[in-house]
């Protein structure tokens, strides 16, 4: 054999044994855990740290995470890249999912009408056992339903002992102060548990255990990434907040976050204690991100680049050859597969809610694939009936067939409730009210959904009444229902912008109708109106006729609100027409309202027109109509306008200038608005009968007390030299 074929032999010999020698450096390769902490929304650095393990090739045999170290996890673990976790995580709007509630319009009409009444976040439990609170001012229902869409659980349900990459999810025992370990079970729910931050996020109930942020025990699980891989080496990145300094504790809300942040941070002392020389420690820059920062989460991810790319010279080590971190990927990142179809729909069963409550909501059918923008919007018109404290879904797999279950969680502070509402209106002149007001309501009366209200209020006005509302149908379509009220109310009568006289009216009525609800759409209904009105002379001279005066009629009234808010919407339109026929007294009465709103940058534009007036015959004084107020004509007082005929428009350019935290749904907003009336028949401010002008300044926002306005309205109008007023008000408005 010459000397050219022993070096083709032993080029041969040495090509073919390369493979093995790289897949014998590959075995011997250490084991590699990673852990990922907590820190509210500076969790997303964890992505950037995840690029650039992927960038350098550095597989891990297992991970740990809590809270938003857990999110970041679960959904690595289920097989999204970390480029498409930086785009889904910055596309959210986290404003609307730290906000249970649907939007304005996905809510059913009962509850609308009980959130313009009395303060949505008044309502606290009673019953036997004595009063119940909420659990957390969010419950996390739409936080819960991100987490499925994340990690895939519409294409059936994700549990973590299936996961390709061993997964463990910290959470805490609230009741024994333990810490809680998920290494089975459905991922999504370990997550949300994990995230459950005390006092913010309702806790979240699992195997009779209430769970909350794993932070207050574990916040960098170290250990238990050792033992979940038996790891040689770990890569533990920390993104926990530091603790506030002296001058930025100085609320309630900034000791209680101080309070997690001293027991967090020494659980992390005592993990990072544990490190070893060989083991590799991330702590990103965060200065200036706080935990609450979840819309800067881009900004936070490139920390995390940062960061691990500063200690790339030690995770090089770390990395396999493409081939072998391809087949890593491969299997860690498996294809999602297209949804099943389902074959079945069930509905978990529940103790007072009727079924077909739900069901009407369900447009899944079977035969259908399950899509996470449908089910999610199922869900969320089911959560906006008001009885639930959280709806959720699974895709099952039993005996080969695919079942959705959709499972709502009744309120565990119902179905009995006490509501509140506190109202104050100045224009620091004469006129002033203040009321507050308390109602006591029952739910699921029987298996139709009968609901009783009492309510009462004082101050300024007084008055007591009840309601009692009974669907016929399951589905709650057709319903009956009857209205008691009786109470004193406070108004003035003026003439060229003096008040001549103050009444306390005694009025009382009775309805007894029935109507359709049209979904979350609005509501149409029908009956009779009984009214009882009673004028007496608070202060000044008598104008309204010295006796009481009792009439009735027919009514037909259509509600309609689809507005995106309660208070200070950015999109939507609403209506309300009512006509009532009191042929006895030879008139009817016609009032109608349409407004509408629209949004464009930080910019809310709106507009609004109003009818009142006698199709037959002529308004009596006792039931005329009236217009003046804050947004009824700014610069009049609350009813200094009366009579017959009454038209009305308004136009407002409202500016955001500033939000409320997370979780407190609002905005706080300037305005101007141009206003106009006429009013054809007028029985008060009798000179004022061609059109009239109003423009109003205000500034105004959603508090937890409710809305707050302070504004100015002037008008050119008559022959007085002008009108003009300036209001605050607080709380759910009066009018409601």
């Amino acid at each position: 054999m010459n000397l050219f074929s022993w070096q083709r032999l032993l080029l041969t010999a040495l090509l073919a044994a390369m493979p093995l020698a790289n897949a014998t450096a590959e075995a011997a390769r250490p084991r590699v855990g990673l852990i990922l902490g907590g820190g509210g929304a500076r969790g997303a650095a964890h992505i950037g740290v995840l690029e650039v393990l992927e960038r350098l090739r550095v597989p891990v045999d297992c991970v740990a995470g809590t809270s938003m170290g857990a999110l970041v996890a679960g959904v690595y673990a289920s097989g999204m890249t970390p480029a498409r976790m930086r785009e889904e995580l910055a596309r959210a709007d986290w404003d609307d999912l730290f906000q249970d509630a649907p939007f304005f319009s996905r809510r059913s009409f009962r509850n609308k009408l009980q959130d313009k009444r009395y303060l949505p976040a008044s309502e606290t439990g009673v019953g036997p056992d004595g009063v119940k609170y909420q659990t957390g001012i969010v419950t996390g229902q739409k936080i819960k339903l991100f987490f499925n869409e994340l990690v895939g659980d519409h294409l059936g349900q994700r549990k973590i002992e299936h996961l390709a990459l061993p997964l463990s999810i910290i959470a805490t025992d609230i009741v024994h102060g333990t810490r809680v370990v998920f290494r089975s079970g459905n991922l999504s729910s370990a997550m949300r548990a994990s995230m459950s931050v005390p006092g913010l996020m309702s806790p979240v109930d699992i195997d009779g255990q209430k769970l909350v942020d794993g932070g207050l025990v574990d916040n960098v699980p170290i250990d238990e990434a050792r033992s979940r891989c038996q790891a040689d080496i770990v890569i533990a990145v920390n993104v926990g907040s530091p603790l506030l300094k002296a001058d930025e504790i100085g609320s309630l809300l900034s000791v209680s976050a101080q309070m997690v942040n001293i027991l967090t941070e020494q659980n992390v002392v005592r993990s990072l204690a544990t490190l070893k020389p060989t083991d590799i420690y991330i702590k990103p820059d965060l200065e200036g991100i706080t935990a609450g920062d979840f819309k800067r989460t881009s900004e936070t991810a490139d920390r995390g680049v940062q960061a691990a790319e500063a200690l790339a010279q030690r995770l090089r080590p770390l990395a396999v050859s493409e081939a072998a971190y391809a087949a890593w990927t491969e299997r860690i990142q498996v294809a999602r597969a297209a949804p099943p179809p389902v074959q079945e729909v069930r509905i978990a069963e529940m103790k007072r809610v009727n079924p077909a409550v739900v069901e009407k909501h369900i447009e899944i059918k079977p035969g259908d694939h399950v899509s996470p923008s449908e089910i999610n919007e199922n869900l969320m018109r089911i959560y906006g009936e008001g009885y639930y404290e959280g709806v959720d879904y699974a895709v099952d797999t039993l005996r080969e067939r695919d079942i959705l279950r959709v499972t709502p969680m009744e309120k565990s502070w119902g179905p009995d409730y006490l509501r509140f509402g506190v109202n104050l209106d100045s224009n620091f002149k004469s006129d002033s009210s203040y009321t507050l007001r308390m109602a006591y309501q029952k739910t699921w009366l029987n298996p139709l959904g009968g609901e009783f209200v009492a309510f009462g209020e004082i101050g300024s006005n007084h008055g007591i009444g009840m309601d009692y509302y009974q669907p016929v149908d399951e589905r709650q379509r057709y319903f009956l229902e009857t209205n008691l009220r009786y109470g004193s109310q406070i108004s003035s009568v003026y003439q060229d912008d003096q008040k001549l006289a103050q009444y306390r009216t005694i009025k009382g009525a009775a309805k007894l109708g029935g109507g359709i609800n049209l979904g979350s759409f609005g509501q149409l209904r029908a009956g009779w109106e009984e009214n009882w009105w009673n004028p007496e002379v608070d202060v000044g001279s008598p104008f309204l006729p010295d006796e009481s005066k009792r009439f009735g009629g027919w009514f037909v009234q259509a509600d309609i609100d689809q507005t995106n808010r309660l208070y200070f919407p950015t999109s939507g339109w609403f209506s309300y027409t009512k006509y009532f026929d009191a042929a006895a007294e030879g008139y009817s009465k016609l009032n109608a309202n349409v407004g509408a709103y629209g949004s464009f940058g930080e910019w809310v534009l709106s507009s609004r027109a109003s009818y009142q007036a006698s199709p037959i015959g002529r308004l009596p004084i006792y039931d005329a109509g009236s217009l003046g107020g804050m947004f009824n004509m700014t610069a009049f007082g609350v009813g200094q306008l009366q009579g017959d005929d009454l038209v009305y428009g308004t136009l407002r350019a409202e500016r955001i200038i500033g939000r409320l935290p997370l979780g407190l749904r609002g905005d706080m907003r300037a305005g101007i608005m141009v206003e106009a009336a006429k009013v054809g028949t007028p029985y008060t401010e009798t000179n004022l009968r061609n059109w009239i002008n109003s423009t109003a300044l205000y500034i105004g926002g959603e508090t937890p007390l409710g809305p707050i306005f302070l504004g100015y309205g002037y008008s050119t109008s008559g022959s007085t030299g002008g009108y003009s007023n300036l209001y605050l008000s607080i709380g759910v408005p009066a009018t409601q």
